[in-house]
């Protein structure tokens, strides 16, 4: 099937059939269409946490306001983003970059110098505003590759950051979660969304050429 026929089929998945796992081979080409994303200036500024453990997942119904998904699928990913830029994290992706290409550290100097001069001053919120973007690229090309492989998901943002930060300690790790996708396969007979037909704005009101 082409990416537009997978993403016609997707949707966001509202029931889950706890007894159907997804495979580990599937689950770690969700998470590579991720790690492979583009991002600004390269930086792969978020981190992709992959929970399997069923009593945390449970733990983290009551964060995403109630919602039973989290604790049905299979999987559960977290998409966190840096909480703020530091200059040792411009260094360290250059630094790797350079070495991982066979060229002398220090060789794009004068761009991570902008990148610093850029994105030091600015407060931490305003730095995880611009991280937390990053994130929803990769997030956006996990769906895609979850629909190709027929996996289903659902992108959620309904939960609490501050609660799930503190549950999995990602304060820790400098990082703050952006967004929440659940993996698994649909409940057809309980997912009261299955059977609906998709609707998207109509292509002459979406599309704006000029």
């Amino acid at each position: 099937m082409s990416l537009l026929e997978n993403l016609q089929w997707r949707y966001a998945t509202k029931k889950y059939d706890p007894t159907k796992k997804v495979a580990q081979e599937d689950v770690d080409k969700i998470v590579e269409a991720a790690r492979l994303a583009p991002t600004s200036s390269g930086l792969q500024q978020f981190r992709v946490i992959v929970i399997t453990d069923q009593e945390l997942k449970e733990k983290i119904v009551p964060i995403a306001w109630g919602q039973e998904i989290v604790a049905e699928c299979s999987h559960l990913l977290v998409f966190a983003a840096w909480d703020r830029y530091t200059e040792e994290r411009i260094d360290k992706v250059y630094n790797y970059t350079t070495d991982e290409r066979g060229l002398p550290r220090g060789r794009f100097g004068s761009y991570t110098d902008k990148l610093k001069a850029s994105y030091l001053p600015q407060t931490a919120e305003e730095n995880f505003v611009h991280t937390a973007r990053q994130a929803y690229i990769g997030f956006g090309l996990s769906m895609a590759q979850a629909a190709e492989l027929k996996v289903d998901c659902t992108p959620m943002e309904g939960f609490s950051p501050e609660e799930l930060d503190k549950l999995l300690g990602l304060d820790k790790k400098g990082l703050k979660s952006v967004t929440l996708l659940p993996l698994g396969y649909r409940d057809n007979e309980s997912d009261w969304l299955a059977s609906m037909k998709k609707v998207r704005n109509p292509k002459e009101e979406f599309v704006l050429e000029v």
